[in-house]
C-alpha cells in the first residue's frame, strides 16, 4: 500500500480518536464544552502542523480537511459532537478551520515545488496556521485578564489591550520563524514581520463568529503572496 495513504489513514484515525476522547470527557467526566472545545483546538492544531512534513500532496491533505469539516457539520444538523458544539454563541469556527489549512497547504505546496531545496516555503504554511494558534489565545487571554479599551464588532466582545497583545506576539512569532526557517535577520526582515502582523491584528479585530479562523491565516498568506519579491529582496526566503 502507498506509504502516504498509510500516513493519511494514521492522521485521519487520530482526529477520530481525539474527538472521541472529547466525547468522554464532556460526557463521562462531565467537563465544560469551552474546555472540550479548547482541548479539541490544540489537538487538532498539533496534528494539522505535521501535514508539510508527512504528507507531500494536496489531495491528501483536502481529504484530511473535508472528512474533518463534514463531519463536523453532520454534528451540527444531528445535534451531536456535543464536547465542540455545546457552547452559548453562534460559531462558525469548526468549519472555517478546515478550509483554512487547506488553503495554507495549497501556497505552501505552491512554493515548495518552486523551490525545492529550500525551507522558505514552510513559512506559507507555518506562519499563518501557528500565528492563528499561538496569537489568538493570547490577545483573549488577555483581553479577559485585563479587558482595558473595550470594543465590540461584528457581535463579539474584543479590548485594545487584547489586540495589542495579539500583534505583539505576532511580530515575536514571524520573526522568530523567519528567522529559523531562513537564518538572516534585516530590517526588511522585520518590516515585514510587523505588517503582517499588523495585518493579522485587524483580521482578528474586525473578525465575529469564529471566522478569525479563516480570516487571520488567510491575511497572513495573502500578504506573503503579495510581498513575495519583496520578501526573496530581504532574504526572508532562500534564494534557488
Amino acid at each position: 500500500m502507498d506509504k502516504q495513504l498509510i500516513i493519511t489513514g494514521i492522521l485521519a484515525a487520530s482526529f477520530l480518536v481525539l474527538f472521541g476522547t472529547a466525547e468522554i470527557l464532556y460526557h463521562k467526566m462531565k467537563i465544560k464544552a469551552e474546555l472540550t472545545r479548547k482541548f479539541v483546538h490544540v489537538g487538532t492544531g498539533a496534528l494539522t502542523l505535521l501535514f508539510p512534513v508527512l504528507l507531500d500532496n494536496h489531495w491528501y491533505v483536502l481529504f484530511l480537511c473535508a472528512s474533518f469539516a463534514g463531519i463536523l457539520l453532520l454534528s451540527l444538523r444531528f445535534n451531536l459532537l456535543k464536547s465542540i458544539n455545546a457552547i452559548d454563541r453562534e460559531s462558525h469556527g469548526s468549519i472555517s478551520y478546515p478550509v483554512a489549512i487547506y488553503g495554507c497547504y495549497l501556497f505552501f505546496s505552491q512554493h515548495r515545488d518552486a523551490d525545492p531545496g529550500g525551507n522558505g516555503a514552510y513559512l506559507f504554511f507555518y506562519l499563518p496556521v501557528l500565528m492563528l494558534a499561538v496569537c489568538d489565545p493570547v490577545a483573549a487571554l488577555f483581553g479577559k485578564r485585563w479587558p482595558l479599551g473595550p470594543y465590540r464588532v461584528s457581535g463579539g466582545n474584543k479590548s485594545m489591550l487584547g489586540s495589542a497583545m495579539f500583534f505583539v506576539s505576532a511580530v515575536i512569532l514571524c520573526t522568530a520563524l523567519g528567522y529559523a526557517f531562513s537564518g538572516t535577520r534585516t530590517e526588511g526582515f522585520i518590516l515585514l514581520s510587523v505588517i503582517i502582523s499588523f495585518a493579522g491584528t485587524i483580521a482578528e479585530a474586525l473578525s465575529g463568529k469564529g471566522l478569525d479562523n479563516l480570516t487571520i491565516p488567510g491575511v497572513g498568506v495573502l500578504v506573503m503572496y503579495i510581498m513575495y519579491d519583496v520578501a526573496h529582496l530581504f532574504h526572508m526566503y532562500p534564494m534557488n
